[in-house]
């Protein structure tokens, strides 16, 4: 399948759906855009950006699991 984008003046948006809704699915599938998703794009980015810089401090499955049993039991009482 081939795709495209397409930008539209927001009153002619049931005018384009009705159009494009004259195909079947297996010719077309209308995937609504993701609005979040160049803000989200940013922020992996960033994360990523510091993950590679070394300044990050990761933790192992183990050391997580040690974390969470100490804060829970901390709040346990």
């Amino acid at each position: 399948m081939e795709a495209i984008r397409l930008e539209f003046q927001p009153e002619i948006r049931e005018k384009v759906f009705k159009l494009l809704s004259r195909f079947s699915p297996n010719e077309l599938t209308i995937i609504e855009e993701d609005y979040d998703f160049e803000n989200d794009k940013e922020k992996v980015h960033a994360a990523y950006t510091k993950l590679k810089s070394g300044n990050e401090k990761l933790y192992s499955i183990d050391e997580v699991d040690s974390i969470l049993d100490d804060t829970f039991s901390e709040y346990d009482n």
